[in-house]
């Protein structure tokens, strides 16, 4: 199990952007991927049967066991193109140039994601590992080292800010990070749950008054 470098540059974002919906004229890889995305992302790993997938994707049980080798091989391949889909989210944060606007962004970018039109709601890293059985463990550890992929990535970019004096002597740039991933989670789950994005940009801008 890999965890996806959320700094890395990529394409394709957001979701919305994939290829279209229609059935294929043959069985195309990327397609599957994108199509078993939206299935897990909306009814959750353990929701979701080998059958949904197929029909999803309009193949039958052998070739999908033979593309992909299991349920939770074809998943993995889902959060590694839900992380590339989604990590520009993290890179246009990462970027700004102080502490408010990261954090102005980053939550931003979240709400958009979890909001995006076409797209279901909420986060893939939260409802995807909604009630896993025993046994699943690597299912929901995968998740957890995605989101845990972005609090390191914002707790590197505050540190480097401490180090050039745009953070406060007193602040913590772990717990900082922290606090600003632990946010987002929650606008994700609000989104999930029906919050519209006005709803949701109120915590945002509470959280960089918060942080300032």
């Amino acid at each position: 199990m890999t965890t996806p470098d959320l700094e890395k540059p990529v394409d394709g974002f957001p979701l919305s952007r994939k290829r279209s919906r229609g059935r294929p004229r043959a069985f195309d890889l990327d397609e599957a991927v994108d199509r078993a995305l939206e299935l897990f992302w909306r009814q959750g790993y353990a929701a979701t049967t080998v059958a949904d997938l197929t029909a999803a994707i309009g193949i039958n049980p052998p070739s999908l066991y033979k593309a992909f080798g299991s349920k939770q091989e074809l998943f993995e391949r889902v959060v590694q193109r839900y992380a590339e889909l989604n990590g520009r989210v993290v890179q246009v944060a990462l970027a700004c140039p102080d502490v408010e606007s990261v954090v102005r962004q980053f939550l931003t970018g979240v709400i958009e994601s979890a909001t995006e039109p076409d797209c279901p709601v909420g986060c893939l890293t939260i409802q995807g590992g909604t009630a896993c059985r025993e046994g699943e463990h690597e299912v929901t550890d995968l998740l957890a080292a995605l989101r845990r992929a972005t609090q390191d990535a914002l707790e590197r970019r505050f540190a480097q800010m401490k180090a050039e004096g745009a953070l406060r002597a007193d602040q913590s740039a772990s717990a900082l990070a922290r606090y600003v991933a632990t946010v987002g989670q929650g606008l994700a789950v609000q989104a999930g749950g029906g919050a519209t994005r006005e709803e949701l940009m109120a915590v945002v801008e509470l959280s960089v008054r918060t942080v300032a």
